[in-house]
């Protein structure tokens, strides 16, 4: 299939195009410059520049292809002004006719990324039935969600992925555990009790492309490796593998928002979730646990630091 992607050399998004291709499908990435564009083509990808801003620089192309998948997410204050708009153009290239040899072509389809934390504080399990509370920091999403789940009809499928928090590699939030567990400091906010709902990014990526292959796949699809870990566990695990232990600092949440802002609702926020509708189309995570993988994860983030 002919796949449209955005944020390609992201966090998500890059694990998303290396699963994409390995699947063998032509994936078209949007990227923001010609040296994000030098990295997608020697991984395979064709690279269009452009950005989210200007949807005119990536309109023509975007209207050729089978499918849709945006993992962009800009982090200014604008960030959801554009998602809705990026949302907006993504639905409307996959609403217009296409030419095809075929009688009865697959649907288009429009997945969109979500985050688990619109499900808010839930200490009891929870899947993708569940009624989302959003926490404020992503009270937005819901909309957006909605934009696009409300577009699905005969000729266009359209998929809402809500995945947990993301490790693996060296970025996302668990990649600063171990840099500040390196350092010798863990800022933890709250007392560390809360559990985060975590899914390892190839694992998340794999679910992406199973996604996209699959013509009766819609609606919500929640991502995470159900291991329930407690943010203290976590800490606690990385330390065997280090010099020396590190010490470990529990931040108020109300210091935390004086300096985070509404981030630190989202660190210290009690979630347990269930990706029961993922693993019904045959999803299975192969890390259930950072604290189990302590070792394997933290050497995989030293080895994409270096």
């Amino acid at each position: 299939m002919r796949i449209f992607l955005t944020g390609a050399t992201g966090y998500v998004g890059s694990a998303v195009l290396d699963a994409l291709l390995r699947a063998g499908h032509q994936v078209t990435a949007l990227v923001r410059d010609s040296e994000k564009a030098a990295r997608v083509s020697a991984r395979g990808a064709h690279p269009v520049v452009g950005s989210l801003t200007d949807p005119e620089s990536y309109r023509a192309l975007a209207d050729a292809q089978d499918g849709y998948i945006h993992t962009a997410l800009d982090t200014s204050a604008r960030g959801p002004e554009l998602d809705r708009l990026t949302i907006d153009v993504l639905l409307a290239a996959a609403r217009r006719p296409r030419t095809t040899n075929s009688a009865n072509p697959a649907p288009r389809f429009v997945i969109y990324t979500s985050n688990l934390w619109v499900l808010g504080r839930v200490s009891e399990p929870t899947d993708e039935t569940g009624m989302p509370n959003p926490i404020a920091l992503v009270e937005w999403r819901i909309e957006h969600e909605r934009m696009v789940l409300e577009a699905h009809g005969e000729h266009l499928r359209t998929v809402v992925v809500r995945p947990g928090i993301v490790y693996g590699g060296g970025l996302g939030i668990v990649g600063d555990v171990f840099k500040m567990a390196t350092n010798g400091l863990v800022r933890v906010v709250g007392d560390g009790n809360n559990r985060w709902p975590l899914v390892y990014d190839r694992d998340l990526a794999d679910l992406y492309a199973r996604l996209a292959a699959r013509d009766d796949a819609s609606g919500v699809f929640n991502a995470n490796d159900e291991g329930d870990e407690r943010v203290n566990d976590i800490v606690a695990a990385i330390g065997p593998y280090l010099p020396h232990r590190p010490d470990v600092r529990y931040v108020p949440i109300e210091e935390a928002r004086s300096k985070m802002g509404l981030y630190a609702d989202a660190m210290a926020l009690d979630l347990v979730a269930r990706s029961t509708k993922s693993r019904a189309i045959g999803w299975s995570p192969s890390l259930h646990s950072v604290a189990g993988n302590a070792a394997r994860l933290l050497e995989e983030w030293r080895a994409a630091r270096s």
